[in-house]
């Protein structure tokens, strides 16, 4: 049974900092995209960031563009999303995604992907 769990989340300040992590098991997906996606309340769900399989690829949501690193490692099946200079509106629940598909590509769409986690909730206060 495939499973990715997401961990780092919580209560920070504005201006502050949160890495969040994303374990698989169940399967490897060392040839797998990798993204992050977020639920804002009373919002859909957006895109946040993603990486090829290699690591070598990302791409970031324009909201987070500059702010935000996601990242990889292969050997423990994780990956991470730094979160810097949060504000009030990064406040969501934030979800992460794997997709084989397109592996070799960073996708910024949820179709990409096939397997999700259940999400963390990162909320910024002021």
């Amino acid at each position: 049974q495939v499973q990715l769990v997401e961990s780092g989340g919580g209560r920070v300040q504005a201006g502050g900092s949160r890495k969040l992590s994303c374990t698989a098991s169940g399967r490897t997906f060392t040839s797998a995209a990798m993204g992050w996606f977020r639920r804002a309340p009373g919002k859909e769900r957006e895109f946040v960031a993603a990486i090829n399989w290699t690591g070598a690829e990302t791409n970031y949501g324009n909201s987070v563009k500059g702010r935000f690193t996601i990242s990889r490692d292969n050997a423990k099946n994780t990956w991470y999303l730094q979160m810097a200079n949060l504000n009030l509106e990064d406040t969501a629940d934030y979800y992460c995604a794997a997709g084989h598909r397109f592996g070799g590509i960073a996708p910024d769409t949820e179709d990409a992907y096939e397997y999700w986690g259940q999400g963390t909730q990162v909320i910024v206060s002021s």
